[in-house]
Order: C-alpha cells, then sequence, then structure tokens
C-alpha cells in the first residue's frame, strides 16, 4: 500500500517559535503542536512539525546551540586549508613552469585537489609563445616582402601560407603542453 510522505521546510521563525513554545509549555510536545497551529492560523488538515521533528530542534538546541542540523555531511574539506593554500602558492611562485600534476606529486596532495587551490588562488596556465622580436627596419621590410609577393603571384592563383614551425638545434619542436602557471600574464622574454 503506498504511502505519502511530506518534506516540509521550516523557516528560523518556526524553529524560534516551536523552541519558545516547548519551553513555556512545560515541554509538552503536544501543546506545542497546538500553539503552533494558532499562532501560525494552521488549519487542522494543514502539516505541523511532527513530534519526533520537536524532539530533533529540542535536542539540537541543547547539543549545538542551534535547531538547524549539522552542516558538515560528509567528508571534512581538508583541501582548502590555509596550510596548504601558502604551500600551493610557494611552491608555484618558486616553479612556476613545473605541471600541476609534478605540483601535486611534489605537495603530496591530489590532482584534483592542488587545481581547486589553482582557481582558489586565480593562477591560471599562459602558454608561452616564440615571438621574434622586430626592429624598426623589420616593418618596412615586412612591407616591401609583401609587395613583392602581391607583383609576383599571378592573382587567379592560390597562395598558401601555414603556422610557423620553430626547430631548435637540441631537436624541440613542441611547444604545446607547455604552461606557465601565474596570476597575471608573465610577458617573458625568451632570449
Amino acid at each position: 500500500m503506498p504511502f505519502l510522505v511530506v518534506i516540509m521546510v521550516w523557516t528560523g521563525v518556526h524553529r524560534g517559535f516551536v523552541v519558545r513554545a516547548y519551553y513555556e509549555n512545560n515541554h509538552s510536545v503536544i501543546a506545542t503542536q497546538r500553539a503552533f497551529r494558532i499562532h501560525f492560523g494552521i488549519p487542522r488538515t494543514e502539516y505541523i512539525p511532527s513530534a519526533n521533528t520537536i524532539k530533533f530542534w529540542i535536542r539540537q538546541l541543547e547539543e549545538t546551540g542551534s535547531t538547524l542540523s549539522g552542516l558538515g555531511h560528509g567528508a571534512p574539506r581538508t583541501v582548502r586549508t590555509p596550510e596548504n593554500v601558502q604551500l600551493v602558492r610557494e611552491s608555484i611562485e618558486q616553479s612556476p613552469r613545473r605541471s600541476a600534476r609534478k605540483h601535486a606529486v611534489a605537495l603530496g596532495i591530489s590532482d584534483r585537489s592542488l587545481r581547486i587551490l589553482h582557481e582558489d588562488l586565480s593562477f591560471h596556465p599562459y602558454k608561452l609563445m616564440l615571438v621574434q622580436e622586430l626592429h624598426a627596419t623589420d616593418y618596412d621590410n615586412r612591407k616591401n616582402l609583401c609587395q613583392q609577393i602581391l607583383l609576383r603571384i599571378p592573382p587567379t592563383s592560390t597562395f598558401f601560407c601555414s603556422d610557423e614551425a620553430h626547430f631548435h638545434l637540441s631537436g624541440t619542436v613542441n611547444k604545446q603542453n607547455f604552461r606557465y602557471w601565474a596570476a597575471n600574464n608573465p610577458r617573458q622574454l625568451h632570449e
């Protein structure tokens, strides 16, 4: 046989009145329910706090000083302690080019926890790009080269340009996975 489960959300005003009425009526739950119904103008067909709810609120008040149930459900949040925040800040400032995963291993916390602290500290990954420094004469040279290309290539032909690649003598090419963690763009100059 199915039955109806009703979950009511009682405000602080409701809870406060129940506590006061409970103590004024010599710890009588039934007298508290009657006073609640009269005070808030609730008809007999409507729901009021049950006896178990009233007893729970009173027990909570006597144990914790509040009628609210314990705020912490589940595991405590231990990642955002001031010590961890300071450790992560110092580690990133000391070696901003190290990956988030290596920071997490070095500090002994999980990858996800470190990423949460990155967000709290407003650190963002900046991709360092190799760009060529332009001098005053370079602007004229670039303009002249563009004009020469336009003169040499027929207007109906296709001219294909791709992104430039940097090949170093050491053999390194790929800079796609390199990130620099900082609160602001570092704008470093690569010599």
